[in-house]
């Protein structure tokens, strides 16, 4: 049988150890309603977007916001890639949704 991740933790790490994942637990559930919150509004530019024929994908935006939430980053003692990344990643599914919205899909 294989060994409990937690033998031979005492109480006190055990009760820090699941006080900190709460507080991570919190965290992450206030990071999904802001996602869905910034998708509520990114989802009214599509639509704005698509009625005006406008393109789905604003190239010099992008970059502004990529140095932008880089240095935002760094103020927050936050790797400056990984919120690059995470910005790209957020950005290709609203320019996904964009295009949709701009072929009559959604």
């Amino acid at each position: 049988m294989a060994a409990d991740a937690h033998d031979g933790l005492g109480d006190e790490a055990l009760a820090r150890l699941a006080s900190l994942r709460q507080s991570i637990d919190n965290i992450d559930a206030a990071l999904i309603h802001l996602l869905a919150e910034r998708f509520k509004f990114t989802q009214a530019v599509g639509v704005l977007k698509a009625e005006n024929d406008m393109p789905a994908s604003d190239p010099d935006r992008e970059k502004r916001q990529v140095a932008r939430l880089r240095a935002l980053a760094e103020q927050a003692d936050l790797d400056p890639a990984f919120a690059e990344k995470w910005f790209n990643f957020v950005v290709d599914e609203v320019i996904h949704h964009h295009e949709r919205l701009a072929s009559g899909r959604d």
